[in-house]
Protein backbone atom coordinates (compact mmCIF):
# COMPACT_ATOMS: atom_id res chain seq x y z
CA UNK A 1 0.00 0.00 0.00
CA UNK A 2 1.70 2.59 -1.36
CA UNK A 3 2.00 6.14 -4.19
CA UNK A 4 5.03 5.88 -6.28
CA UNK A 5 6.30 7.01 -9.51
CA UNK A 6 7.96 3.76 -10.13
CA UNK A 7 6.88 2.50 -13.43
CA UNK A 8 7.95 -1.01 -13.07
CA UNK A 9 6.52 -1.07 -9.19
CA UNK A 10 3.05 0.07 -10.74
CA UNK A 11 3.23 -2.60 -13.40
CA UNK A 12 4.25 -5.52 -11.22
CA UNK A 13 1.17 -4.48 -8.67
CA UNK A 14 -0.95 -4.30 -11.42
CA UNK A 15 0.28 -8.14 -12.87
CA UNK A 16 -0.69 -8.85 -9.11
CA UNK A 17 -4.25 -7.56 -8.94
CA UNK A 18 -5.22 -8.87 -12.44
CA UNK A 19 -3.92 -12.49 -11.43
CA UNK A 20 -6.01 -12.45 -8.52
CA UNK A 21 -9.18 -11.34 -9.82
CA UNK A 22 -8.68 -13.22 -13.00
CA UNK A 23 -9.84 -16.10 -10.68
CA UNK A 24 -12.76 -15.12 -10.31
CA UNK A 25 -13.72 -13.74 -13.62
CA UNK A 26 -13.05 -17.09 -15.17
CA UNK A 27 -15.02 -18.94 -12.25
CA UNK A 28 -18.10 -16.77 -12.91
CA UNK A 29 -17.95 -16.93 -16.95
CA UNK A 30 -17.31 -21.07 -16.42
CA UNK A 31 -20.60 -21.40 -13.68
CA UNK A 32 -22.84 -18.78 -16.07
CA UNK A 33 -21.65 -21.05 -19.26
CA UNK A 34 -22.82 -24.32 -17.25
CA UNK A 35 -25.87 -22.86 -16.30
CA UNK A 36 -26.84 -21.36 -19.97
CA UNK A 37 -25.92 -25.28 -21.09
CA UNK A 38 -28.39 -26.50 -18.87
CA UNK A 39 -31.07 -23.98 -19.77
CA UNK A 40 -30.38 -24.42 -23.74
CA UNK A 41 -31.26 -28.16 -23.08
CA UNK A 42 -34.49 -27.41 -20.95
CA UNK A 43 -32.82 -28.78 -18.21
CA UNK A 44 -35.28 -26.65 -15.47
CA UNK A 45 -38.40 -28.01 -16.99
CA UNK A 46 -37.88 -30.99 -14.70
CA UNK A 47 -38.33 -28.68 -11.93
CA UNK A 48 -41.19 -26.08 -13.68
CA UNK A 49 -43.36 -29.23 -14.85
CA UNK A 50 -43.34 -30.68 -11.56
CA UNK A 51 -45.32 -27.97 -10.29
CA UNK A 52 -48.84 -28.72 -10.09
CA UNK A 53 -50.77 -26.21 -7.10
CA UNK A 54 -53.53 -23.79 -7.89
CA UNK A 55 -53.24 -22.25 -4.27
CA UNK A 56 -52.10 -19.52 -4.10
CA UNK A 57 -50.14 -19.66 -0.51
CA UNK A 58 -48.63 -23.19 -1.67
CA UNK A 59 -47.18 -21.64 -4.44
CA UNK A 60 -45.53 -18.76 -2.71
CA UNK A 61 -43.67 -21.51 -0.38
CA UNK A 62 -42.26 -23.43 -3.10
CA UNK A 63 -41.15 -20.99 -4.94
CA UNK A 64 -39.49 -19.67 -2.30
CA UNK A 65 -37.84 -22.88 -1.18
CA UNK A 66 -36.89 -23.91 -4.39
CA UNK A 67 -35.69 -20.45 -5.26
CA UNK A 68 -33.95 -20.51 -1.88
CA UNK A 69 -32.13 -24.34 -2.62
CA UNK A 70 -31.43 -23.14 -6.16
CA UNK A 71 -29.77 -20.19 -5.55
CA UNK A 72 -27.53 -21.58 -3.44
CA UNK A 73 -26.53 -24.21 -6.43
CA UNK A 74 -26.45 -22.56 -9.78
CA UNK A 75 -26.50 -18.30 -8.21
CA UNK A 76 -29.21 -15.88 -7.43
CA UNK A 77 -29.44 -13.90 -10.79
CA UNK A 78 -29.68 -16.94 -12.68
CA UNK A 79 -32.26 -18.26 -10.09
CA UNK A 80 -34.61 -15.29 -9.92
CA UNK A 81 -34.87 -14.98 -13.88
CA UNK A 82 -35.89 -18.36 -13.71
CA UNK A 83 -37.85 -18.44 -11.19
CA UNK A 84 -39.84 -15.55 -11.95
CA UNK A 85 -40.12 -16.84 -15.51
CA UNK A 86 -41.69 -19.96 -14.18
CA UNK A 87 -44.61 -17.57 -12.44
CA UNK A 88 -45.54 -15.97 -15.21
CA UNK A 89 -45.96 -19.10 -16.72
CA UNK A 90 -48.11 -20.04 -14.00
CA UNK A 91 -50.05 -17.28 -12.71
CA UNK A 92 -52.41 -14.62 -14.89
CA UNK A 93 -52.77 -11.65 -12.22
CA UNK A 94 -50.08 -9.54 -12.44
CA UNK A 95 -50.58 -8.23 -8.96
CA UNK A 96 -49.91 -11.94 -7.45
CA UNK A 97 -46.96 -12.42 -9.85
CA UNK A 98 -45.44 -9.20 -8.97
CA UNK A 99 -45.69 -10.11 -5.33
CA UNK A 100 -43.69 -13.94 -6.30
CA UNK A 101 -41.38 -11.91 -8.02
CA UNK A 102 -40.60 -9.83 -4.88
CA UNK A 103 -40.31 -13.21 -2.63
CA UNK A 104 -38.51 -14.38 -4.96
CA UNK A 105 -35.56 -11.76 -5.06
CA UNK A 106 -35.58 -12.25 -0.95
CA UNK A 107 -35.31 -15.75 -1.06
CA UNK A 108 -32.91 -15.32 -3.95
CA UNK A 109 -30.29 -13.14 -2.38
CA UNK A 110 -30.93 -15.38 1.24
CA UNK A 111 -30.29 -18.73 -0.70
CA UNK A 112 -27.07 -17.21 -2.38
CA UNK A 113 -25.10 -16.34 0.86
CA UNK A 114 -25.05 -19.27 2.56
CA UNK A 115 -23.26 -21.05 -0.18
CA UNK A 116 -19.61 -20.47 -2.21
CA UNK A 117 -20.92 -20.25 -5.09
CA UNK A 118 -24.57 -19.12 -4.60
CA UNK A 119 -23.66 -15.35 -5.21
CA UNK A 120 -20.65 -13.25 -6.22
CA UNK A 121 -19.37 -11.85 -3.15
CA UNK A 122 -19.69 -14.83 -1.44
CA UNK A 123 -17.69 -16.68 -3.81
CA UNK A 124 -15.11 -13.76 -3.69
CA UNK A 125 -14.47 -13.97 0.10
CA UNK A 126 -14.05 -17.96 -1.25
CA UNK A 127 -11.67 -17.18 -3.32
CA UNK A 128 -9.70 -14.94 -1.48
CA UNK A 129 -9.63 -16.90 1.66
CA UNK A 130 -11.40 -15.41 3.98
CA UNK A 131 -13.93 -18.01 4.04
CA UNK A 132 -14.50 -21.85 3.77
CA UNK A 133 -17.13 -23.55 1.76
CA UNK A 134 -17.63 -25.76 4.67
CA UNK A 135 -17.68 -23.35 7.30
CA UNK A 136 -20.04 -20.69 5.26
CA UNK A 137 -23.02 -23.62 5.08
CA UNK A 138 -22.56 -24.50 8.19
CA UNK A 139 -22.80 -21.03 9.67
CA UNK A 140 -25.01 -19.35 7.41
CA UNK A 141 -27.60 -21.63 6.82
CA UNK A 142 -30.11 -20.72 9.68
CA UNK A 143 -29.83 -16.88 9.44
CA UNK A 144 -30.36 -17.38 5.81
CA UNK A 145 -33.65 -19.54 6.23
CA UNK A 146 -34.76 -17.25 9.17
CA UNK A 147 -34.08 -14.83 6.44
CA UNK A 148 -36.16 -15.92 4.03
CA UNK A 149 -38.98 -17.93 6.35
CA UNK A 150 -39.74 -14.50 8.26
CA UNK A 151 -40.55 -12.72 4.86
CA UNK A 152 -42.63 -15.25 3.85
CA UNK A 153 -44.88 -16.00 7.10
CA UNK A 154 -45.51 -12.18 6.99
CA UNK A 155 -45.86 -11.62 2.74
CA UNK A 156 -48.24 -15.03 2.69
CA UNK A 157 -51.20 -12.76 4.01
CA UNK A 158 -51.37 -10.59 0.97
CA UNK A 159 -51.16 -13.67 -1.03
CA UNK A 160 -55.22 -15.48 -0.81
CA UNK A 161 -57.36 -17.54 -2.84
CA UNK A 162 -56.43 -19.89 -5.34
CA UNK A 163 -55.85 -19.53 -9.14
CA UNK A 164 -56.15 -21.79 -12.51
CA UNK A 165 -53.08 -22.91 -13.64
CA UNK A 166 -52.60 -23.07 -17.36
CA UNK A 167 -53.92 -26.59 -19.13
CA UNK A 168 -51.41 -28.91 -19.48
CA UNK A 169 -51.52 -28.75 -23.39
CA UNK A 170 -50.87 -25.03 -23.14
CA UNK A 171 -48.10 -25.18 -21.31
CA UNK A 172 -46.51 -27.70 -23.50
CA UNK A 173 -44.02 -26.80 -26.03
CA UNK A 174 -41.98 -28.72 -29.05
CA UNK A 175 -38.69 -28.89 -27.11
CA UNK A 176 -35.15 -29.15 -29.15
CA UNK A 177 -34.00 -32.17 -26.49
CA UNK A 178 -35.52 -35.83 -25.30
CA UNK A 179 -36.19 -35.85 -21.89
CA UNK A 180 -33.67 -38.13 -21.16
CA UNK A 181 -31.00 -35.29 -22.67
CA UNK A 182 -32.85 -32.67 -20.52
CA UNK A 183 -32.22 -34.88 -17.34
CA UNK A 184 -28.14 -35.84 -18.48
CA UNK A 185 -27.51 -32.50 -18.60
CA UNK A 186 -29.15 -30.66 -15.82
CA UNK A 187 -27.87 -33.21 -13.18
CA UNK A 188 -24.10 -33.51 -14.61
CA UNK A 189 -24.29 -29.65 -14.80
CA UNK A 190 -25.59 -29.27 -11.31
CA UNK A 191 -23.06 -31.75 -10.16
CA UNK A 192 -20.25 -29.99 -11.90
CA UNK A 193 -21.21 -27.23 -9.94
CA UNK A 194 -21.75 -29.00 -6.72
CA UNK A 195 -18.39 -30.46 -7.01
CA UNK A 196 -15.75 -27.86 -7.32
CA UNK A 197 -15.22 -27.21 -3.32
CA UNK A 198 -14.70 -31.15 -3.58
CA UNK A 199 -12.37 -30.79 -6.25
CA UNK A 200 -10.59 -27.89 -4.54
CA UNK A 201 -9.94 -29.84 -1.43
CA UNK A 202 -8.60 -32.75 -2.38
CA UNK A 203 -6.68 -30.88 -5.22
CA UNK A 204 -5.26 -27.94 -3.73
CA UNK A 205 -6.25 -26.31 -6.77
CA UNK A 206 -7.73 -22.67 -7.39
CA UNK A 207 -11.53 -23.27 -7.64
CA UNK A 208 -11.93 -21.50 -11.12
CA UNK A 209 -9.91 -24.76 -12.69
CA UNK A 210 -12.46 -26.57 -11.20
CA UNK A 211 -15.15 -24.84 -12.41
CA UNK A 212 -13.37 -24.89 -15.66
CA UNK A 213 -13.03 -28.76 -15.40
CA UNK A 214 -16.52 -29.14 -15.08
CA UNK A 215 -17.47 -26.84 -17.98
CA UNK A 216 -15.18 -28.90 -19.96
CA UNK A 217 -16.95 -32.37 -19.13
CA UNK A 218 -20.41 -30.98 -19.98
CA UNK A 219 -19.16 -29.69 -23.21
CA UNK A 220 -18.14 -33.18 -23.74
CA UNK A 221 -21.38 -34.78 -22.54
CA UNK A 222 -23.38 -31.85 -25.00
CA UNK A 223 -21.31 -33.14 -28.05
CA UNK A 224 -21.58 -36.84 -27.68
CA UNK A 225 -25.49 -36.66 -27.05
CA UNK A 226 -25.85 -34.63 -30.03
CA UNK A 227 -23.15 -35.80 -32.29
CA UNK A 228 -26.10 -37.52 -34.92
CA UNK A 229 -27.26 -33.54 -35.52
CA UNK A 230 -25.80 -31.73 -38.10
CA UNK A 231 -23.83 -28.69 -37.27
CA UNK A 232 -27.09 -26.05 -37.67
CA UNK A 233 -28.97 -28.30 -35.37
CA UNK A 234 -26.56 -28.69 -33.01
CA UNK A 235 -25.25 -25.04 -32.85
CA UNK A 236 -27.63 -23.75 -29.46
CA UNK A 237 -26.13 -26.57 -27.43
CA UNK A 238 -22.51 -25.81 -27.60
CA UNK A 239 -20.30 -23.56 -25.85
CA UNK A 240 -19.52 -21.02 -27.86
CA UNK A 241 -23.58 -20.60 -28.59
CA UNK A 242 -23.47 -20.29 -24.66
CA UNK A 243 -20.69 -17.99 -24.32
CA UNK A 244 -22.70 -15.72 -26.28
CA UNK A 245 -25.49 -15.43 -24.19
CA UNK A 246 -23.78 -14.92 -20.81
CA UNK A 247 -23.82 -11.88 -18.93
CA UNK A 248 -20.64 -10.81 -20.32
CA UNK A 249 -21.66 -6.77 -19.27
CA UNK A 250 -21.74 -7.87 -15.55
CA UNK A 251 -18.34 -9.45 -15.88
CA UNK A 252 -16.61 -6.56 -17.30
CA UNK A 253 -18.06 -4.43 -14.84
CA UNK A 254 -17.05 -6.65 -12.33
CA UNK A 255 -13.24 -6.21 -13.35
CA UNK A 256 -13.37 -2.78 -13.36
CA UNK A 257 -15.25 -2.23 -10.08
CA UNK A 258 -12.61 -4.72 -8.58
CA UNK A 259 -9.62 -2.70 -10.61
CA UNK A 260 -11.08 0.37 -9.11
CA UNK A 261 -10.74 -0.91 -5.23
CA UNK A 262 -7.75 -2.65 -6.11
CA UNK A 263 -6.07 0.62 -6.62
CA UNK A 264 -7.46 2.30 -3.44
CA UNK A 265 -6.31 -0.84 -1.76
CA UNK A 266 -2.54 -0.35 -3.14
CA UNK A 267 -2.70 3.73 -2.64
CA UNK A 268 -3.95 2.66 1.05
CA UNK A 269 -7.39 4.52 1.44
CA UNK A 270 -8.71 1.28 2.38
CA UNK A 271 -6.80 0.86 5.49
CA UNK A 272 -7.68 4.60 6.13
CA UNK A 273 -11.50 4.06 5.90
CA UNK A 274 -11.11 1.09 8.00
CA UNK A 275 -9.69 3.25 10.93
CA UNK A 276 -12.40 5.24 10.48
CA UNK A 277 -15.03 2.69 10.88
CA UNK A 278 -13.52 1.07 13.97
CA UNK A 279 -12.76 4.74 15.14
CA UNK A 280 -16.71 5.24 14.98
CA UNK A 281 -18.68 2.56 14.65
CA UNK A 282 -16.36 0.66 17.28
CA UNK A 283 -18.06 -2.55 16.18
CA UNK A 284 -18.00 -5.49 13.69
CA UNK A 285 -21.52 -6.31 14.14
CA UNK A 286 -22.17 -2.19 13.23
CA UNK A 287 -20.04 -2.01 10.42
CA UNK A 288 -21.03 -5.48 9.14
CA UNK A 289 -24.67 -4.38 9.17
CA UNK A 290 -24.09 -0.89 7.82
CA UNK A 291 -21.99 -2.50 5.16
CA UNK A 292 -25.23 -4.76 4.07
CA UNK A 293 -27.64 -1.87 4.68
CA UNK A 294 -25.62 0.27 1.78
CA UNK A 295 -25.31 -2.95 -0.50
CA UNK A 296 -28.88 -2.04 -0.86
CA UNK A 297 -27.63 1.06 -2.99
CA UNK A 298 -24.15 0.54 -3.77
CA UNK A 299 -23.17 -2.39 -5.33
CA UNK A 300 -22.17 -5.24 -3.15
CA UNK A 301 -19.75 -6.45 -4.97
CA UNK A 302 -17.26 -3.31 -4.26
CA UNK A 303 -18.63 -3.28 -0.78
CA UNK A 304 -16.94 -6.55 -0.32
CA UNK A 305 -13.82 -5.77 -2.45
CA UNK A 306 -13.54 -2.53 -0.28
CA UNK A 307 -13.69 -4.56 2.72
CA UNK A 308 -11.11 -7.16 1.73
CA UNK A 309 -8.74 -4.07 1.20
CA UNK A 310 -9.72 -3.04 4.08
CA UNK A 311 -9.07 -5.57 6.67
CA UNK A 312 -6.39 -8.09 5.82
CA UNK A 313 -6.07 -11.97 6.49
CA UNK A 314 -3.51 -11.05 9.77
CA UNK A 315 -6.61 -8.61 11.28
CA UNK A 316 -9.53 -11.08 10.22
CA UNK A 317 -8.25 -14.82 9.79
CA UNK A 318 -9.83 -17.34 7.44
CA UNK A 319 -13.54 -18.18 8.87
CA UNK A 320 -13.57 -15.00 11.11
CA UNK A 321 -17.03 -14.19 12.66
CA UNK A 322 -16.50 -10.47 10.61
CA UNK A 323 -16.00 -12.17 7.39
CA UNK A 324 -19.22 -14.79 7.66
CA UNK A 325 -21.07 -12.04 8.93
CA UNK A 326 -20.54 -9.62 5.83
CA UNK A 327 -21.12 -12.58 3.52
CA UNK A 328 -24.46 -12.40 5.29
CA UNK A 329 -25.46 -8.87 5.53
CA UNK A 330 -24.02 -7.78 1.91
CA UNK A 331 -25.51 -10.79 0.23
CA UNK A 332 -28.89 -10.46 1.79
CA UNK A 333 -29.34 -6.52 2.24
CA UNK A 334 -29.74 -6.07 -1.46
CA UNK A 335 -32.96 -7.30 -1.15
CA UNK A 336 -34.31 -4.14 0.77
CA UNK A 337 -34.54 -2.07 -2.71
CA UNK A 338 -35.33 -3.68 -5.80
CA UNK A 339 -32.27 -1.96 -7.45
CA UNK A 340 -30.10 -3.30 -4.81
CA UNK A 341 -29.15 -6.75 -6.14
CA UNK A 342 -28.82 -8.29 -9.60
CA UNK A 343 -32.14 -10.67 -9.20
CA UNK A 344 -33.82 -7.62 -8.40
CA UNK A 345 -32.83 -5.74 -11.12
CA UNK A 346 -33.86 -8.81 -13.03
CA UNK A 347 -36.82 -9.06 -11.79
CA UNK A 348 -37.28 -6.02 -12.29
CA UNK A 349 -37.00 -6.42 -15.78
CA UNK A 350 -38.47 -9.20 -16.61
CA UNK A 351 -41.89 -7.95 -14.65
CA UNK A 352 -41.75 -4.43 -14.79
CA UNK A 353 -42.05 -3.95 -11.41
CA UNK A 354 -42.21 -0.43 -10.21
CA UNK A 355 -39.42 0.70 -7.56
CA UNK A 356 -42.33 2.35 -5.42
CA UNK A 357 -44.31 -0.50 -5.45
CA UNK A 358 -41.57 -2.48 -4.27
CA UNK A 359 -40.68 -0.05 -1.81
CA UNK A 360 -43.85 -0.26 0.33
CA UNK A 361 -44.85 -3.77 -0.48
CA UNK A 362 -41.74 -5.91 -0.42
CA UNK A 363 -38.74 -3.20 1.17
CA UNK A 364 -40.15 -3.69 4.65
CA UNK A 365 -40.49 -7.31 4.19
CA UNK A 366 -36.62 -7.71 3.36
CA UNK A 367 -35.48 -5.18 6.21
CA UNK A 368 -37.76 -7.91 8.42
CA UNK A 369 -36.12 -10.91 7.31
CA UNK A 370 -32.55 -9.02 7.30
CA UNK A 371 -32.60 -7.83 10.86
CA UNK A 372 -33.99 -11.40 11.96
CA UNK A 373 -31.65 -13.65 10.02
CA UNK A 374 -28.79 -11.00 11.76
CA UNK A 375 -29.96 -11.69 14.70
CA UNK A 376 -29.95 -15.02 14.73
CA UNK A 377 -26.29 -15.13 13.31
CA UNK A 378 -25.45 -13.51 16.56
CA UNK A 379 -27.00 -15.30 18.90
CA UNK A 380 -25.59 -18.30 17.25
CA UNK A 381 -22.11 -16.90 17.64
CA UNK A 382 -23.16 -16.40 21.35
CA UNK A 383 -24.21 -19.67 22.03
CA UNK A 384 -22.24 -22.03 20.26
CA UNK A 385 -18.99 -19.62 19.76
Amino acid sequence: MYVTDSKEQVADRLSIHLAELSQILFFLMAAMTIVELIDAHDGFEIITRRIKTSDKRTLLWIVALITFILSAVLNNLTTAIVMVSLVRKLMNEREDRMMMAGIIIIAANAGGVWSPIGDVTTTMLWIGGQISPGNIVLKLFLPSIVCLIVPVLIGQRFVKGSFQPPRENQREKLLATTPTQQKIVFIAGVAMILLVPLFQAVTGLPAFMGMLLGLGIIWLISEIIHSDKDDEDRKQFTVAYALRKIDTPSILFFLGILLAVAALESTGQLVKMAGWLDANLKSQDAIAISLGLLSSIVDNVPLVAASMGMYDLKHFPTDHYFWEFLAYTTGTGGSALIIGSAAGVAAMGLERINFMWYLKRISWLALLGFFSGAVVYILQEMIFG
